[in-house]
């Protein structure tokens, strides 16, 4: 064996590796009849971004599916990239133009792309970057990008087919504007907050009478797009104004008074203004009541000159005023405090407005029913399920997707308008020339006589193709990586994105190659502090990776992460877990540097023979769950799976069980039994630990340099024998009760002890096994007894009594005391089998194998009761 260092170095190891797999091309794939393709996609991070906790527990995940894939003779792809985030990276461009004196408005939108593209190839890698720190596998010669020639090519291909089979359009309808990025934002793009506000009680008049009907709103600055007032039909106290007219104050406007069932009585005063520009809710009550919309706000948030007051000033500022002014003229009855759900744009952290903006469209109910039912009959699996439910609420409410955004940088919508205010949709502005032509009649019409739509399409529009796209399926549908790798197999994602592009993804798959785009959609939770908060810059909770990287190292940080993030459920992140990592990789080289510092005697016999069929059978046993595990996407409990098998079955025990007495050799067919075991343990290991176990592996023998790891091939499945597996466990229990007794009695590791077994029906329950049992333990003998000792220490291992001589050193009085606390809790034990198996009703409805586990707990109770009364006994009286 070669000299190895002490401690295991994983920034050195770490880089060495990585760069080794990469300059031998073992991330490369390309298509392979001859092999079953793995294929993952990754979910595109923004070019804008950096590494962060999310992204850690993200990319782990599919680097771990992904590795597994390779070692199993998967042609495994893992295809990179980047999202152009429309909004995110235009901000920061922005920005960056302000700090060179320069405004957007002031320049072209050919110069702004010019610095937009110009920032992206400085920064927009940077992710991508990090993720090889952290050990990530992928393909990085199909990297892509969701602005780059082919995949906008592909983007607008995709507009101009749904325009043309009716499923984009452009139309006036209600969103989410920014005031102050001045563009429509998509839900997901909006971070809601609980806000501290008012509830102000206003006084509208009923035309032609003194009454006055008091109307709690939370926005008096939107009163002048008033166009109904709206009480509930059931409401009594205001059945008698059917028909009536209520007067808005300050603008002294009719507008009629309606009734709906969506009123909520309970709320303020049970009277709803209706403003139908303003907001959401409002403008489904006026579509529905043929209500006129009066839209009082500009782009920027200031108050529009129909408004007739205040105009041109800025809407918060109006809210205070208009309300001083109701107060000031009698028609402000009171102000309450009150707490709402406020919008915020994710961009410019600017308060939301719904806002009616003509925006272009697209149709969602008819692509959402192969989506929704291809989720539901598990065709496409999410893990957990629990989502499938919150999937189906989306789905089957599914609402027409706004996909124009107010910004230069994304793929430009391709509509171009005629002079005469007409447009056309083309892939190209020659052939949006000739259709022109076509549709105007005038042949002469030119280029410059056309205007290409000023807007962008929805990041979105481009991401939901990703699975497609970045295997040129759009460019050419019959190519060979498209065929071979598409569909994916699994794609690991947030579930808040789960309606954003999970589910357009799905639609995308059965609309344009009419299948799904993947098999499973594992969803991970939210990384959170050890607070529950959800981690962020703002709030100073998130760690920086790269810095855990730096201190636990790659593997310690992955393991860290995995060890408590199941799936959909939320970690609660503690970097004590990644700490727990580095010790689990500290384990792992120090059993390597022990079994490497053992010399071998190739003349003397195996006497470990039990040990290595135990330990083979609990490495087949423990592999059989981790498929399990696998097949149920449970990762975390899958590396805790090997992380027990590891730490606990083979350094723990195995090891302590053959390890040859310090300064002696040990035998050949241990050795190499050991050193295949610890082979088999690198290689479940390394989807998990990649660095270390390359690092072992190369380390423990000389190796062909196409002979990684990384492509090592997965274990087999082999035989378990259920026998030696419950004989060691027995064995074990037995040793883990000495070295309690030990502990107990503040005895010495290295004092040899004696060890009586009582027979139990003529049987030793430790038979065959007694000089693995002396070893663990360092007994100096081991001696059948029928009769209890007096004495001496005892215990209890099911129904069999085990009697440590004290030579006359016990203390009687703290021995009674033990057995009496053992037994007092048996009998409780007892009690509650009992009861359980007395009741009738689970007896007759529990399957047999419960009742059987059932009744032999009831008979180990007794017979251990009964072993510890006799040990009571045998105790000399005080």
């Amino acid at each position: 064996m070669t000299s190895i260092p002490k401690t295991y170095n994983p920034k050195e190891v770490e880089d060495k590796w990585y760069a080794t797999w990469l300059e031998r091309g073992f991330f490369k794939s390309k298509p392979n009849p001859k092999k079953e393709p793995y294929t993952v996609v990754i979910p595109p991070p923004n070019v804008t971004g950096v590494l962060h906790m999310g992204h850690m527990l993200n990319n782990t995940i599919q680097d771990i599916l992904v590795r597994r894939a390779r070692m199993q003779g998967k042609e495994a792809c893992w295809v990179p990239g980047t999202d152009h985030a429309s909004i995110a990276t235009e901000a920061r461009v922005v920005n960056m133009l302000k700090e060179k004196g320069i405004e957007k408005k002031d320049i072209s939108r050919e110069e702004f792309l010019k610095y937009a593209f110009e920032w992206k190839e400085k920064y927009g890698g940077i992710i991508l970057e990090q993720l090889k720190k952290l050990g990530a596998s992928c393909d990085w010669d199909r990297t892509r990008f969701t602005m780059e020639p082919d995949l906008t090519a592909a983007v607008i291909e995709v507009f101009v087919d749904l325009y043309r089979k009716g499923l984009i359009y452009r139309g006036v309808r209600m969103v989410n504007w920014d005031p102050q990025g001045l563009t429509a934002l998509s839900d997901e793009e909006v971070n809601f907050k609980q806000v501290n506000g008012k509830l102000y009680y206003l006084r509208y008049a009923i035309e032609g009478s003194d009454e006055v009907l008091t109307v709690a709103t939370k926005r008096p600055e939107t009163i002048m797009g008033d166009v109904a007032i709206c009480v509930h039909p059931q409401d009594p106290r205001y059945q008698h104004l059917e028909g009536k007219k209520a007067i808005i104050p300050l603008v002294n406007r009719a507008i009629p008074i309606i009734f709906d069932e969506y009123v909520d009585i309970e709320f303020g005063t049970g009277v709803l203004k209706v403003t139908p520009a303003h907001d959401i809710n409002d403008y489904e009550l006026g579509v529905k009541h043929n209500l006129p919309s009066i839209d009082v706000l500009n782009d920027n948030g200031t108050i529009h000159e129909r408004a007739g007051l205040y105009v041109g000033e800025d809407r918060f500022v109006v809210r205070k005023k208009i309300t001083k002014e109701l107060e000031a003229k009698g028609l402000l009855e009171k102000v309450e405090d009150s707490v709402t759900n406020v919008g915020f744009s994710e961009r410019t952290d600017a308060v939301i407005e719904p806002k009616l903006s003509m925006q272009w469209w697209c149709k969602m109910e008819e692509m959402a029913k192969p989506a929704l039912e291809n989720v539901m009959n598990d065709n496409i699996k999410l893990h957990p399920p629990k989502f499938k439910n919150m999937y189906r609420s989306w789905m089957e409410n599914v609402r027409d997707w706004c996909i124009s955004r107010q910004l230069w940088w994304g793929q430009q919508i391709p509509a171009y308008y005629l002079p005469n205010g007409t447009f056309v949709v083309a892939t190209t502005p020659e052939e949006a020339l000739r259709l022109a032509q076509e549709q105007s009649g005038d042949a002469n019409l030119q280029l410059s006589d056309l205007r290409q739509d000023e807007d962008v399409l929805d990041t979105w529009f481009s991401s939901w193709l990703w699975p497609i796209s970045v295997f040129d399926g759009f460019k050419d549908p019959d190519n060979e990586d498209i065929l071979y790798y598409y569909p994916t197999n699994d794609l690991v994602t947030a579930p808040e994105i789960l309606f954003f592009w999970v589910a357009r993804m799905i639609m995308a798959g059965y609309e344009f190659r009419k299948e799904l785009p993947f098999k499973n959609v594992y969803l991970t939770g939210i990384v959170r502090d050890a607070q529950g908060r959800k981690m962020s810059k703002s709030l100073g909770n998130s760690p920086d990776p790269l810095v855990l990287i730096e201190q636990y190292g790659a593997d310690g940080v992955r393991a860290g992460m995995l060890f408590s993030s199941p799936a959909g459920n939320d970690l609660l992140f503690d970097e004590k877990l990644c700490e727990q990592g580095r010790n689990f990789s500290n384990k792992i080289w120090n059993a390597f540097r022990l079994i490497n510092g053992w010399e071998v005697d190739a003349t003397l016999p195996n006497p470990n023979e039990k040990a290595i069929k135990w330990f083979d059978s609990k490495f087949n046993e423990s592999l059989n769950i981790l498929e399990d595990h696998f097949e149920k996407f449970r990762i975390s409990d899958a590396l805790l799976t090997v992380y027990k098998l590891v730490w606990d079955d083979f350094c723990s025990s195995y090891l302590e069980m053959i390890k040859p007495a310090f300064g002696s050799p040990i035998d050949a067919g241990t050795l190499q039994a050991t050193n295949e075991f610890l082979e088999k343990l690198m290689k479940v290991l390394h989807p998990f630990m990649p660095f270390i176990t390359e690092e072992i592996w190369n380390s423990m023998a000389e190796r062909a340099e196409k002979d990684c790891l990384v492509v090592a091939p997965w274990p087999a499945q082999g035989r378990v024998d259920a026998d030696i597996l419950r004989n060691m466990e027995y064995v074990l229990n037995v040793v883990g009760q000495i070295r309690n007794q030990r502990n107990s009695k503040n005895l010495s590791p290295a004092k040899k002890l004696a060890l009586h077994v009582r027979l139990n029906e003529g049987k030793n329950a430790i038979a065959g096994y007694e000089a693995l049992v002396s070893k663990l333990a360092n007994l100096s003998e081991i001696q059948e007894t029928e009769q209890p000792l007096d004495s001496a220490l005892s215990f209890v291992v099911d129904s069999s009594e085990f009697f440590i001589p004290m030579e006359g050193t016990i203390d009687a009085a703290a021995e009674r005391e033990r057995i009496l606390k053992e037994l007092d809790y048996t009998k409780g034990f007892l009690a509650s089998v009992d009861k359980k198996l007395s009741n009738e009703r689970f007896v007759a409805g529990a399957p047999d194998a419960v009742i059987n586990a059932e009744r032999k707990k009831q008979a180990d109770a007794e017979a251990k009761i009964a072993a510890l009364e006799q040990s009571l006994a045998a105790l000399p009286s005080e």
